[in-house]
């Protein structure tokens, strides 16, 4: 590996998700950017119908459109008592301009009356690492199990995690913060598992990567 930082693209516009997986990926030495610092991204239509499909779309996509190693995520919000919804749906639950708030607005709503030993949730997470030629190198999956709060606490994180309570510490992801979220959360555990065959292509200099294409 040369002295240039190599330069690993996270297939994502959200500027908090992004920072989460920086924080994640960080240690590793790599330049990382989202798809908000790269000029004309693809805006990848997310129609698979699991976690894994979506992932790899964002990856392999954008990975070919931009000629630059990509970072696909996929992952979202699973409520048993929902039927696992909102699952792939759960950035755009609450429909077309949906935002945090009225997903979460919207989910309390078709939880009412729900007592909470019934409102047991899982957070999923699947990972897939593009190289520039659209190849699928690597991939990996995160879970996170817990509940949904009978209304939202804590300021702290973005999408459900006012909402989503971790059991063993009797607090949401908004009340716990970042640092909590980095051990526990979907994305963590997903990342912790990507890691291995990151540093395997960086030791091998396979993963000698280059800016993405102007």
């Amino acid at each position: 590996m040369g002295d240039a930082r190599p330069i690993l693209v996270l297939g994502t516009f959200n500027r908090k998700k992004g920072l989460e997986l920086a924080q994640l990926f960080g240690p590793l030495g790599l330049t990382l950017v989202t798809l908000a610092d790269c000029e004309n991204p693809l805006e990848v239509v997310e129609d698979g119908e699991t976690f894994t499909a979506n992932a790899a779309l964002k990856a392999t996509l954008q990975a070919k459109h931009l000629g630059a190693w990509v970072l696909g995520e996929d992952s979202g919000l699973q409520v048993n008592a929902l039927k696992g919804a909102p699952g792939v749906y759960s950035a755009r639950f609450s429909g077309p301009g949906a935002t945090d708030s009225s997903n979460n607005k919207l989910l309390l709503e078709k939880l009412d009356g729900v007592g909470l030993d019934k409102r047991t949730a899982g957070y999923a997470c699947h990972m897939t690492l593009s190289d520039p030629g659209g190849m699928i190198r690597a991939e990996s999956e995160g879970h996170c199990r817990g509940r949904i709060a009978l209304q939202p606490r804590g300021t702290h994180g973005f999408g459900y995690d006012p909402l989503f309570e971790v059991l063993e510490y009797h607090r949401t992801f908004g009340e716990l913060g970042p640092t909590a979220k980095a051990i526990l959360s979907h994305r963590a555990r997903a990342a912790r598992r990507l890691i291995p065959a990151l540093i395997e292509l960086l030791d091998s200099d396979v993963l000698t990567l280059s800016p993405p294409k102007k």
